[in-house]
This record gives structure tokens, sequence and C-alpha cells, in this order.
């Protein structure tokens, strides 16, 4: 509480006049942990919220911080992390951000992500836009767009896709744009981020690691030598101090997204899948993942599934020490860990891509270890 009172300026200049969702560790990092769309029914009449209407044809009314009280007592409910729409409360159809999630495949240091981060600002920059980049608290980064009101969601979603294909053009070896897990290398472009009912950490975020991290705004000229463990619950009210929020003109200029739209025009490469839960889009390729095609590209196994990660991993372990040989030849990317988000929490999948395996090693699917059966289909 004290955190975010101590930043309150540059957290609601991330988070504040949006709704948020709130994410809850009441039993700390390393319990149980859930989503609430919903704000509480019991909460001072100060507490503001706005209804929002969600893919699913759901609606729920969210948060919406607007001072640094607001922070506080989402602070005394557990919520470590700020998860703003990007939308503004007054106009709920139209957001004012474009995000770029810079997500590192397991393996890849962080030094990649900051060639990948410059190659974004190189592209933006040639197209007239500004990009705001900030660590996402964990292996990531984040560069946020600030643009003109005006655009849907599905069109701030093309123009994001369009900026990932653009990226990894230029820096193929590097970055990917490819949605499908086993398809992806390097750092994965996220366009997906941009989709409507989709959050992400705001700056100043605290995030659920040991060290209690954050997501730190940055100037491009720090993006070079920052460390995302530079950032942490007890050095960012001292750095906030003596420079202030870096991220305080980000409002002064709204882009306009059309450079972007124009390009996805040019780049004629139609849609890119969407994220799961979401109904088929029109012009949307088919949503199976290349393992799971007639002829799969890619040579996967599913090890297992459980509420908690830890547990899930145990599983992966238990696997390894039943496959010492196949295991050796694993490379980091080649263990992909899905956090798959029900309705208020998220469960963890565990599979392995075998492609670095030789085929006379190759263990075949087992029954899953473990097996909660129960968050399958949330």
């Amino acid at each position: 509480m004290r955190y975010y009172l101590a930043v309150a300026e540059g957290a609601l200049r991330g988070a504040g006049g949006r709704p948020n969702m709130l994410v809850r560790y009441p039993n700390g990092v390393g319990g149980e942990f859930f989503y609430q769309k919903r704000a509480p029914k019991a909460r001072p009449p100060w507490i503001e919220a706005v209804e929002l209407r969600f893919p699913s044809g759901r609606a729920a009314e969210e948060v919406v911080p607007r001072d640094a009280a607001s922070l506080a007592w989402m602070a005394n409910l557990a919520c470590l992390e700020l998860h703003p729409h990007p939308v503004r409360a007054e106009d709920l159809e139209h957001p004012d951000e474009l995000r770029v999630d810079l997500d590192p495949v397991p393996g890849v240091e962080w030094a990649q992500v900051r060639q990948v981060a410059l190659v974004t600002r190189e592209v933006l920059n040639d197209l007239g836009l500004a990009g705001w980049p900030k660590t996402s608290g964990k292996r990531g980064l984040h560069i946020y767009v600030r643009i003109e009101r005006r655009w849907s969601f599905d069109e701030v979603r093309r123009a994001a896709l369009a900026l990932a294909r653009e990226v990894e053009r230029r820096a193929s070896a590097i970055a990917t744009s490819k949605w499908w897990k086993e398809e992806r290398h390097g750092v994965f472009v996220d366009y997906n981020q941009n989709a409507k009912d989709r959050t992400v950490a705001a700056a100043y975020s605290v995030r659920p690691t040991e060290a209690a991290t954050v997501s730190a705004p940055l100037s491009w000229e720090e993006v070079g030598a920052a460390e995302p463990g530079d950032f942490t619950l007890a050095t960012m009210p001292a750095r906030f101090k003596n420079l202030g929020d870096v991220h305080a003109g980000i409002d002064e200029r709204p882009a306009s997204l059309q450079p972007l739209l124009d390009l996805f025009g040019k780049q004629g490469l139609g849609d890119a899948p969407w994220p799961p839960h979401y109904k088929k889009q029109l012009g949307e390729p088919a949503r199976v993942q290349p393992s799971k095609r007639r002829l799969p590209k890619y040579p996967l196994i599913e090890i297992g599934r459980a509420l908690r990660q830890e547990d899930a991993l145990a599983g992966l372990e238990r696997w390894k020490k039943r496959h010492p040989q196949a295991a050796g030849h694993l490379e980091p990317a080649d263990v992909l860990v899905d956090s798959m988000r029900g309705r208020s929490s998220t469960w963890t999948r565990i599979r392995i891509n075998l492609q670095h395996v030789p085929e006379k090693l190759r263990p075949p699917q087992e029954p899953l270890d473990p097996d909660e059966k129960t968050f399958s289909s949330s």
C-alpha cells in the first residue's frame, strides 16, 4: 500500500481512469490467486466502477481508480498488480493505446529482448509513431503507443499484427509473430494482447516474484543497460522520487493508427489466430495448432495439467526421470509451459516438443501426470 502511494502519479497515468480487472493474492505470491472482473459489491461509495461487455456476451462492473486512495483500497484487497483495459471509462469501445508485448521463449536472454525492442522502435519511428518502453516486471518488455480514440478493438489488433509481422521481417532470426508456441523462436511479438478483454500489467505494477519486481517505465536511452531485476517494490519509490515518471509525456500526442493499418493491407497476409475462447473471426485461418493437424509439423506430447504450476512442473521432472535420454536432447524452448486462464483462476498445462529428440528415442504419449481434469475445460 505504501508503495502504490509513493508512485501514485505514475501508476494512475498507466491504470487510472480505466476499468481494471482485480488480480488478487490473498495468500501471498506462493499461494492461490484469482482474477476478479466484478467490482466487490461491498465497496466505498467513492470507488468508481463501469460496466464492460466482453466477447463472451457477459457483462461486469470493473473498478476504475482515479486517485491514490483508490490504489490503496485495491492494494488492501491484495491486488499486487494493476491490470487495466486499454480504454478510458468514458469510451469503452475505442482503445487509446496499442500494446506491444515482447515475450521471450524459454532460454532467450534479456539482451535479445532489448534487440527486438530496438527493432520495434525503428519500425514505429518509420511510421511516425512514438513507443514508450517498460519492463514487464518478469522476463519481457512492453512498448505502449498512445493512439487517437477512433478505432475499434479489432482494428487495433490488426495494426498490432502488422507491426509484429514487420518486426519479424526485419529481424527474423530473433523475433517471431507466430501464435502457436511450437512454432515460436526468439522473442514473440504478442499482437493478441490487443484483443478485447485482454489486460496487461500496467506501469508500476508489482509482480508476483520473489524479488517483488515491478513493471518499470524506461526511457529509450535506458533500454540498452537496464535489467528487469533493477526495479523492485523496494527500489522504485526512490527512482520515482528522483526522476519522476519517465512516461510523463505519453498522453501529449496521441497518434493515428492509419500507417499500421495501411501496412497490414500492403502485407496481404490476412488475419492470424485469435486467443482461445474467442469466437471464430471472419478471415481467421484454421484455429488448429500445428501438432494436431492431419500431418503434424511438430511432434508434441502433453505431460500434465494442474491447478498449481509447481505440481505440473513436478510431473515434468518425473517424466524426465522416466526418459533421461530423451530429456537430454531437449532445448529450453522445447518445454511448453502454458498458463491457461479460466473464468477466475489459471491452471498450468505442460507439453514437450520432441523435435530435437531422435525419432527412436521419442517416448509416446503417456497418461497425464498430474491429470487434474477439473481444469481442462476452464
